[in-house]
This record gives structure tokens, sequence and C-alpha cells, in this order.
């Protein structure tokens, strides 16, 4: 049968157009032309959108900012906002949503573990790029994934050699409380290693859960009391989302003061003492790696940029506009994510990723945050602060520079043989 020379000719096309990129066979992030969309996938609504609401207004407040001053490559961003609604499953499929349909280059979002955790396969399956700008418990690395947030040498180590310390109080006794889910069980996992090498006993530790959305703390308080008894005690906080304000509550209704047993809090930061009283609060801890309170040049102008921004968006709260950790590391990601595109003078996931090994960016903190080379996680300065009446903190520890993550907790067994680094073409998340 003789060949049939306009097939040849259509198929030489064809693959002429491929080549060019001219067909939209090839993803979207990898034509030029037209906006580059932006995925934004946070929790709206349910028991986190009391934390993520605001990390989505931070991604609107960014791109607003970067599309003022020209875009990415003379391309405006777009964001592509969807609502995953506290439901760990709906994450993922938000998710190949924002990759597949809506042709995203990016995704910016996650706060819980558990969300992160469903997100991984797919965005790896996609080849898509994720930066995540919470703290967690480490014990991963992806490719596709850029940690902004704090890993446990950045956040859960110093703020329990802190509480050991004489300045913080000397704590022989630990109650480790937390969210049932894997970000606050392998961090007390972690945190249990760490305790016992520094000789505490068994005895002396004290495991406690609640499911997410948790409300009554009533006898949870009551068991720390009595559990104190038993010698100085502190309480390490992993507990996630709304919960944070009925347990706050219930210290203030128990007469639990910083100064008998402190609390130092891992998610809570300015936004979520907002709706609580925090007079019977004062003293007690959180370990971030930024605070509102931070005086700086660049802290002031990030504090005034939002408070514009919260005031002429109308958002809730815009009377009293409030900045945190997790809107600093957002507002980190999305600056290095546009340097590494216009340095890989692409959008490709690849290129983008082999582009921000090493990039800087001065932090609204003041400090110049570095991506580390290898590891996908910033390295990062750690302060310590007490809640103070006006429901801020006031800077009581910091490391003396930014401190190198490590994603492998040294005080898990058989981290010593992992790689400080992702592997290409396959995910070294701990299943």
């Amino acid at each position: 049968m003789p060949r049939n020379p306009s097939r040849r000719f259509t198929l030489k096309a064809l693959s002429a157009a491929v080549a060019l990129g001219g067909l939209s066979i090839l993803p979207a992030h990898a034509q030029s032309g037209g906006t580059i969309k932006v995925g934004i996938l946070h929790s709206l609504s349910g028991t986190m959108a009391i934390s993520e609401t605001v990390l989505k207004d931070t991604v609107l407040m960014a791109i607003d900012e970067i599309n003022a001053k020209g875009g990415v490559m003379g391309r405006k961003l777009e964001p592509v906002i969807v609502d995953p609604a506290s439901n760990w499953p709906l994450f993922a499929e938000k998710t190949k949503q924002l990759l597949g349909q809506d042709k995203v280059s990016v995704i910016f979002g996650c706060w819980t573990s558990v969300s992160r955790k469903s997100v991984l396969p797919v965005v790896e399956e996609m080849n898509g790029l994720l930066f995540y700008p919470v703290q967690y418990e480490g014990e991963e690395l992806s490719k596709n994934v850029f940690y902004t947030g704090a890993a446990p040498n950045q956040q859960a180590i110093p703020a329990v050699d802190y509480l050991m310390s004489k300045a913080g109080g000397g704590a022989k006794r630990w109650v480790l409380l937390g969210t049932d889910y894997v970000y606050p069980r392998t961090t007390n996992k972690i945190l249990r290693a760490y305790l016992k090498s520094k000789g505490v006993a068994d005895k002396d530790i004290d495991e406690k859960y609640t499911p997410f959305g948790h409300s009554d703390y009533q006898t949870i308080v009551a068991d720390v009391k009595k559990f104190s008894e038993g010698g100085k005690t502190a309480v390490v906080s992993t507990i996630n989302g709304d919960s944070n304000v009925p347990f706050y509550k219930e210290l203030g209704n128990a007469g639990l003061k910083a100064k008998d047993v402190p609390v130092v809090a891992f998610s809570v930061g300015e936004e979520e003492l907002r709706g609580v009283d925090t007079k019977p609060l004062v003293g007690h801890l959180a370990a971030w790696n930024y605070f509102q309170s931070i005086k700086s040049p660049a802290n002031t102008e990030f504090i005034k940029k939002w408070s514009a921004y919260a005031q002429a968006k109308k958002l809730p709260g815009s009377d009293k506009p409030l900045t945190n950790d997790p809107m600093e590391a957002t507002y980190i990601g999305i600056n290095m994510w546009k340097q590494a595109v216009e340095k890989a003078k692409s959008t490709d996931t690849d290129k983008v990723i082999a582009a921000m090994a090493g990039q800087t960016f001065t932090a609204p903190s003041g400090i110049v945050s570095k991506m580390d080379e290898k590891n996908h996680h910033l390295h990062k300065s750690v302060f310590i602060g007490e809640i103070k009446a006006d429901g801020q903190f006031n800077v009581v520890w910091k490391t003396p520079g930014p401190v190198k993550a490590k994603p492998w907790s040294p005080f898990i067994e058989g981290n010593d043989k992992k790689l400080d680094e992702p592997v290409k073409g396959m995910s070294v998340a701990k299943k």
C-alpha cells in the first residue's frame, strides 16, 4: 500500500509545531505568552481556616506587588484560588485540578502535614511545584517541594533547650500535647528521644493527643496541673487550628500561669491569639522564625504594606492587621520563586528547581534568608517569644544567626544514612 504523503506532511508539521511549543500538547508552564498561573491551596473553611485564610491573602498581596512592578519575565501572575476546606483527601483532588486543569506553574499552599502528605504524591507524579510555608516535623525531602517553614532543629529543639535552661525556668518534667496527626506525633517522637538523651526519664514525659476541632480542654488542663505537682513542668503544644482558642481559654480559667507551668506553642502566632483574652496568658511562649514585634526597617515596611493591603481589601480583622511567621515564610517563598523563574528564564518545573538552589531574599524580619543549595529548606533564625497582654510577643531568646535545617532528625534511628538532598525521579519522603 503506498504511503500517504499528506499524512507524512501532517506528522512532520505536528513534530515541528511541538518542537516550537506551538501546540498545547506541551504543559502550560512550558508555553510562553499570556499570564503565569499561580495556584493557592489553603483551607478557607473548616478547622484550619483560622490559620490558613491569611496565607491566601499574603500570596494575593505578593502577586499584586509583583504585577505592579511588571510581573515575571514581563508576564502578569494570575492567581487560581481553591478551597480544600480542611479536608485532607480534597487537598490531593484540588492539586490535580490546579496542575491538570488550571495548568498552574506553581502552588503555594498547605498548613498541616497531613494535607502536605496528601498533596505530595500528586505534585511528584505530575511534576508540579509546591511551596510549603509552615514549620513541620521534617522526615521528608521531595524534589517537587520547597519547605520555607522550620524543620524541628529550627524550632522544636531550641524551644526545649530554652525551657530546660535557667533563663527558661529549668523544666524537669514535660507534657507533650498535640492534635492527633502526623506533625505532632513525629515532632513528639523526636522530642521524646531528645529529652531522653538529656537524661529525662519516661515517667517525667506525658504525651497527650486530641482530635482536630477539639474544644473541651478542662480534663486535660486539670491533668497537666496534677502532673506538674511532681516537679518543674513545661508543656510543649503542637495543637493546631481553632482548638487553640478553647485550650488557651481553659489555661486562663484554671489559673495555670506561665511562671508555674510555661506552655511553648509551635502553631500559635499573632493570628491565633486574635480571638483570645491574652491577659491570663502573659509569659506563655511560642517558638517561631519571625514575630510581628521584631524591630527592623524591613519588618516595619512589611507590616505597613500588609496593613494597607488588608484595609484596602476590607479583610476580616483589618481594623487590627496582624503579621505572623507563616505569612513571612509565604512571602519569602513567592519572591524566591519569582527570582528563580527569572534566573531560569522559564517556568519549567525542573529549570526552576535548579535555579532555586542558593537563592537569597531579605525577609520581612530583616534577616537574609537562603534556600539551601541542596536540601530544599531555608536557613532560618530561631526566636522564642513570650505572650504579652496585647497579644503580641516579646522576644526573650534568639539564635546568633540563621540555622541550617536538618530535614532528617538525628534523634530518629537510621536517619544518619539518609541523603541531605532530594533524589531525582523518586520521592525520599517517609511513607
